[in-house]
């Protein structure tokens, strides 16, 4: 017996901004109530509000949560499930970038700690919030998971820093490893792979950095995190029940596999 798909529960991380506070407002108004996490207070606080009084504070679960901490991603799902029970949807966007003035730091300049850094975040947050997640969805028979890439870890980086790079292209390794484990429970891993989007991460429009990217993606443009966000809701859907190990691209054609 199937869930009402208005009943879900989907969990956003990263979601008080860009990508994911979009994708966390497409879940909402397709009627899933929506926990989301970020790792500034001040953010999370922003967006519970501005969430709560397009759709309800019942819908909405908002807490702060580094991922970085694993007490605080066990924490967080103890919680949630106390309070709503299992979710029916993960969308694993949070990730950092370290930049300084100049760009990312350089390859022989990065340090042990940047570097655990940016994987505890990107990749180990990742693992720990699936591992948190899939048995509930085992369970129920039912689960949808999307993990947020990046187009720097499919074509050679144009700006991203290595240790960004690396955690994003292993994202593919681990979702394949998801699939095989639990298709079976009628549980979808995907990934979708954003390019240069409209984000505080990507800086001003007009800065030097965007312009050149614009300069070079056949759209014309940057992405808006809404258009990330229509990708995600679809992989979240009954519709792609059929959909599983795939990469979908969101880049304006800056990269284009075909």
């Amino acid at each position: 017996m199937s869930r009402d798909s208005k009943a879900r529960i989907a969990v956003v991380t990263g979601g008080t901004s860009g990508i994911g506070l979009a994708t966390s407002r497409l879940l909402l108004e397709r009627g899933c109530r929506v926990a989301l996490f970020g790792q500034k207070l001040v953010n999370v606080e922003s967006a519970a509000q501005a969430l709560c009084q397009d759709f309800g504070s019942e819908r909405v679960f908002a807490r702060a949560v580094d991922l970085g901490e694993p007490a605080q991603i066990t924490s967080f799902f103890r919680e949630l499930d106390d309070c709503w029970g299992r979710a029916d949807i993960l969308v694993c966007n949070a990730g950092i970038s370290p930049k300084g003035l100049y760009g990312p730091t350089p390859f022989q300049e990065i340090t042990l700690q940047e570097w655990n850094a940016v994987l505890s975040v990107n990749l180990t947050g990742t693992m720990l919030c699936c591992q948190a997640v899939l048995p509930g969805m085992c369970a129920q028979g039912f689960g949808r998971v999307v993990l947020v890439g990046s187009i720097a870890g499919r074509a050679l980086p144009k700006i991203a820093g290595t240790a960004y790079v690396a955690s994003k292209a292993a994202l593919a390794g681990f979702a394949r490893s998801l699939v095989s484990r639990y298709a079976a429970h009628s549980i979808t891993v995907n990934v979708v792979a954003p390019g240069r989007i409209a984000t505080e991460m990507a800086g001003p429009r007009d800065g030097e950095v965007n312009r050149t990217a614009v300069a070079r993606i056949p759209a014309g443009r940057l992405g808006e995190p809404e258009e990330v966000a229509a990708a995600i809701g679809f992989l979240t859907s009954d519709g792609a029940a059929f959909i599983n190990g795939a990469i979908i691209d969101v880049n304006g054609g800056e990269y284009a596999p075909l």
